[in-house]
């Protein structure tokens, strides 16, 4: 009896024994089976991460880009700006997207060749707008519709006028021609009027035969002259005078006229030898002349002055009319002071003229001008050439030859007026006794 209990637990400690193995059999199959399983998780994440990774980078490749290609596209497009290579075609949600996107810019492109084309005036172009929902295109073709009924508007207003303006052109062509011909037909007047007026003039030779030692500077400012010199011997004695008209050119002509006329009357008709008594019975003729029935006084007249040369006693006699006398003796000016009143200009009531009387010497170099010289601009500075430059010229060339003298003046007055205009007639007689 007393084995059996020991058999028992004998018995016991085996099948705990074995129940043990069992046990640490099982456990070791359980930690193998989580080795096992812990590789298979390792290994199945890993071939997760790559195959994410491969369908992220797919994703990207096939998704991504073309989206971000298009978004660039747009954005190129919103700046006005077309691209340069074509969209690639694809068989997806994308492709779809891209093939309307070339469909805009094919729609795009030939609108703006379209816009070209009636810009540069062709209205006859095709052109079909996107749908009949396309603002642009429509705008467009009426916009075209407009441009070419306002072209033809505008061409028949061109036509209409340059029609008129050929008709002016005409029209001024003609008056253009009348004009030329009646300025022709004018200074071909005045240019016969010319010769009349220097056909009063006294001739070079009768000049010499009177003064032989002299000049006359006459320079008119236009073709007719409104100064002009006046020269006769009356009596035994040589009268001569340098005659400054109002104005020039033909004004100053018909006024010289007038004063030739008149000292013709008063000195040969009337016998008057004394300058101061020529020059009052001038102003006379001349008041009456210019002045006569008239309402209105007219200033009109002319500046004079008048010698009167014996040539035996070598006396001279003066006077004159705003225009003075210079005389230089052994290289001084004396200066005969003209009376301040014109011949024509005043009424008859007004005072007589003076007279200066001069005793001539061997040598003694007289000079009567106009205004002419004096008053011409030029210099440096474009200012009158003024008396006192004239007295000190004339003081410096009064010994030379009096042809040397004429050309001394003459190449002087060129210098000084240089590319500026004459402004008035020029007269200058220069007598040595």
């Amino acid at each position: 009896m007393v084995q059996q209990p020991q058999q028992v637990l004998a018995d016991l400690d085996r099948l705990l024994r074995m129940q043990e193995n069992k046990r640490q059999a099982l456990s070791g199959g359980m930690i193998r089976s989580f080795d096992s399983l812990k590789f298979f998780v390792l290994y199945l994440g890993t071939g997760l991460v790559v195959i994410g990774i491969v369908v992220a980078f797919l994703i990207v490749r096939g998704i991504v880009r073309p989206v971000q290609r298009l978004r660039s596209i747009l954005l190129a497009l919103g700046r006005g700006v077309f691209p340069r290579t074509r969209i690639p075609a694809r068989n997806d949600e994308i492709g779809d997207m891209s093939q309307a996107l070339s469909g805009l810019l094919e729609g795009l492109k030939r609108t703006t060749e379209f816009s070209r084309q009636v810009a540069a005036g062709d209205y006859h172009s095709d052109y079909q707008p996107l749908s009949e929902e396309d603002m642009l295109g429509q705008a467009l073709l009426r916009m075209r519709s407009d441009l070419e009924e306002r072209e033809r508007v505008l061409e028949t207003k061109v036509k209409e006028r340059t029609e008129e303006v050929v008709r002016q052109k005409e029209e001024v062509e003609r008056q253009s021609r009348k004009v030329v011909e009646l300025y022709k037909n004018v200074t071909d007047s005045i240019r016969y009027a010319k010769r009349l007026q220097e056909s009063i003039l006294p001739p070079d030779k009768r000049i010499r035969e009177l003064l032989p030692e002299s000049f006359v500077l006459y320079r008119p400012k236009d073709i007719v002259s409104g100064d002009f010199y006046w020269l006769e011997q009356v009596n035994g004695k040589v009268m001569f005078a340098a005659v400054d008209c109002t104005g020039h050119g033909v004004p100053g002509a018909f006024m010289g006229l007038v004063g030739h006329n008149g000292l013709n009357q008063a000195i040969k008709e009337h016998g008057i030898t004394r300058p101061s008594e020529v020059l009052r019975d001038l102003n006379r003729i001349s008041f009456e002349t210019l002045h006569k029935d008239r309402d209105q006084f007219v200033r009109d007249g002319m500046d004079m002055a008048l010698c009167a040369l014996d040539p035996k006693s070598m006396v001279l006699e003066y006077a004159g009319a705003n225009c003075p006398l210079y005389l230089v003796r052994d290289g001084e000016l004396l200066q005969f002071p003209p009376d301040k009143r014109p011949i024509g200009g005043f009424e008859l009531g007004d005072l007589p003229f003076t007279d200066h009387r001069i005793q001539l010497r061997k040598g003694d170099v007289v000079y009567i001008f106009s205004d002419g010289y004096a008053d011409q601009f030029g210099g440096p500075n474009g200012k009158k050439f003024l008396y006192r430059r004239f007295r000190e010229l004339l003081v410096q060339i009064h010994q030379q030859p009096m042809d040397r003298q004429k050309y001394l003046l003459t190449d002087n007055l060129n210098q000084w007026r240089g590319a500026q205009e004459q402004v008035d007639d020029i007269l200058v007689i220069g007598m040595r006794a």
